[in-house]
């Protein structure tokens, strides 16, 4: 226990503690995940719209994207950012691409982004799918355009009822940011495997990481819990 205590009193800044010049692993994993859901989530809107399109080609499109990302590992789509595609000439003798790919950071949030978006993608496009025909009815005797039944009816009731699984994928997003470590980016985890390797003090370096994911997790369930509570009331059964 003494040492579990010299250990938190050492380096609690490496996992909390955020400067001008350094960023904790806190901020970091938080970093990681707010980008990387709020990109996948903007992309996944239109990519979710295009799912359920009656247009065979574009949804083939977007299906084969989904299936891609959700057929394979996160890890090897990062490892594929990461070292795979800088190993391509037209990558690695643009300026730009370059530029981009050689930042850890920058891979990382890619392939998060990515994979997020893909899963994301397929979450709205059912919910979009399972909205009741009623709904679009009435607004089609309303006399709305297609963009306004989507902008109005179809994507704030799908987005409602999604929100419960969208959750789901938000906690395993927090989880997979784990591998970012692969890039050299000094998340939380990062942080833990340098410690333990300064402490051999295995126990005491992960069990912090972990005892940090989960304050992390519980405070993204409380989150979607009371957002739930405001923008699901409306099906919840109504007493007498």
């Amino acid at each position: 226990m003494q040492d579990l205590i010299e250990l938190i009193q050492q380096y609690w800044r490496n996992y909390l503690y955020s400067d001008g010049y350094h960023f904790s692993g806190v901020a970091i994993t938080a970093w990681l995940l707010v980008v990387s859901i709020g990109l996948g989530f903007c992309l996944s809107v239109p990519l979710a719209v295009a799912r359920v399109s009656k247009k065979k080609w574009l949804s083939g499109l977007v299906w084969l994207y989904t299936y891609i990302f959700r057929g394979t590992p996160l890890y090897v789509q990062l490892l594929l950012c990461y070292t795979g595609l800088y190993s391509l000439d037209i990558i690695r003798n643009h300026e730009l691409t370059s530029a981009f790919f050689r930042s850890g950071m920058n891979c990382t949030l890619l392939a998060f982004t990515l994979n997020t978006c893909a899963y994301t993608t397929e979450i709205f496009a059912g919910a979009i799918k399972a909205t009741p025909y009623g709904e679009i009815e009435a607004a089609r005797a309303y006399g709305m355009s297609p963009f306004t039944l989507y902008r109005r009816v179809i994507l704030p009731s799908a987005l409602r009822r999604a929100l419960p699984y969208y959750s789901n994928e938000v906690i395993l997003m927090l989880h997979a940011t784990t591998v970012a470590f692969t890039a050299t980016v000094p998340d939380i985890l990062k942080i833990a495997r340098d410690v333990n390797s300064a402490t051999y003090q295995s126990f005491g370096a992960f069990g912090i990481a972990a005892v940090l994911y989960l304050i992390i997790s519980f405070t993204l369930v409380w989150l979607f819990r009371q957002a739930e509570r405001r923008w699901l009331a409306y099906l919840r059964p109504q007493g007498k």
